[in-house]
């Protein structure tokens, strides 16, 4: 008896429908058509030839090419304040006032001093004048020309010494008004209207001025890199710099100094950038980047550095091919330079290589390009 004979005539039919719709079933899973691999998406670049600068890299700090500790040179009582806090001032520009009118009266008792001294000194060279008459008669005795001859030096060597003190004495007057040595940006005041000032008081300065415009960037580079260096010092070094808090800014400058010795505690040499600063977007005291440019490699080829692959054999890249298949390229690495890198062999300019999905890519896999260029990144200056 079959199988389908010894199961009941009631479940018979059930029986019947389960095997028609496995058949079924087995019939359309075996005409399926096969369905297409998916494209991976991914971004690219292209490979470049560009001029690519040798530099070196350090951290450095903003100081100002000059500044003044503001100081009174005569001592008093300030009177007026003729700038605020943060003014930038031009070099003789008036700061503050000290009471004049001390050194105004001083002024006034030297020249009348020296007035009255050149009268006795006129006085005493006319008596000289009569005197040498009257020995030249022999009427006068020699003791007493030599007399008449020290007393009219004596008178001269005084009006010539009041002449001195009433200079000095303009000189205070002058010094009363005190501006500024140099020109640049003022800093906190330390004094004003209705204080007492001393003279020439190196503890507390009146004000300070920083010269901002141009500025200086002061870095070290190792020992190792003072080779290169002295090779460029024929020809103008070109420096950038970056704020910590604005990496993608860089600012142009130009080296002017290099220490004539090796700090040995450190094994560094002291190098310093100058900028023109503009704008103010350099400070004193700030922590900046630095990068030196010592030369230029011209018509080098070069990728983006996320563009590289590693693996036990070497570094390698996806290359694009013109159907959009991709294929694993070995390559020789040179140098790195900012977000790039050098490559020495392995691809020319203008083919297409892969800088992100390289995860899931493998040689002959089809791609899905998302954009024609590299992410953006910043580009070399």
């Amino acid at each position: 008896m079959s199988a389908i004979g010894a199961v009941s005539p009631r479940r018979r039919p059930a029986l019947v429908l389960a095997c028609l719709l496995l058949v079924v079933s087995i019939a359309g899973c075996g005409g399926a058509p096969k369905r297409r691999a998916s494209r991976v998406p991914i971004l690219v670049a292209q490979v470049e030839r560009r001029t690519v600068p040798y530099e070196i890299a350090a951290t450095g700090t903003v100081e100002p090419i000059q500044n003044a500790d503001v100081s009174a040179q005569v001592a008093g009582m300030v009177t007026r304040v003729s700038l605020h806090e943060g003014d930038e001032v031009k070099t003789g520009q008036v700061l503050f006032t000290i009471d004049p009118r001390p050194f105004e009266a001083a002024a006034e008792r030297a020249g009348a001093v020296l007035a009255k001294d050149r009268a006795q000194a006129e006085t005493a060279q006319l008596d000289l004048i009569r005197a040498e008459t009257l020995a030249k008669e022999g009427l006068i005795a020699a003791g007493d020309l030599d007399q008449k001859r020290a007393d009219a030096g004596a008178a001269r060597a005084t009006a010539r010494a009041d002449s001195a003190a009433l200079v000095a004495a303009h000189l205070d007057l002058a010094n009363a008004t005190v501006r500024a040595p140099i020109a640049g940006k003022s800093g906190n005041l330390h004094v004003h209207v209705g204080d007492l000032v001393k003279a020439n008081d190196p503890t507390t300065p009146l004000v300070t001025i920083n010269q901002i415009h141009p500025i200086r960037v002061r870095f070290n580079v190792p020992q190792s890199d003072l080779p290169a260096l002295q090779r460029g010092r024929q020809r103008v070094m070109r420096v950038d710099v970056a704020p910590a808090d604005r990496d993608s800014v860089w600012i142009e400058g130009q080296l002017t100094f290099v220490d004539n010795q090796v700090d040995v505690a450190s094994g560094t040499v002291l190098l310093k950038g100058e900028f023109a600063n503009a704008d103010g977007e350099l400070w004193p005291g700030q922590f900046v980047r630095v990068r030196l440019r010592l030369d230029e490699q011209a018509d080098a080829t070069v990728v983006p550095s996320v563009a590289v692959s590693n693996s036990q054999s070497g570094p390698y890249l996806f290359v694009v091919k013109p159907d959009t298949t991709v294929e694993t390229r070995p390559v020789r690495l040179g140098r790195t330079w900012r977000d790039w890198v050098v490559i020495a062999g392995g691809v020319e300019p203008g083919e297409t290589v892969v800088t992100d999905g390289q995860l899931r890519l493998s040689p002959g896999t089809k791609a899905m390009i998302r954009s024609a260029a590299a992410n953006p990144r910043s580009r070399p200056q």
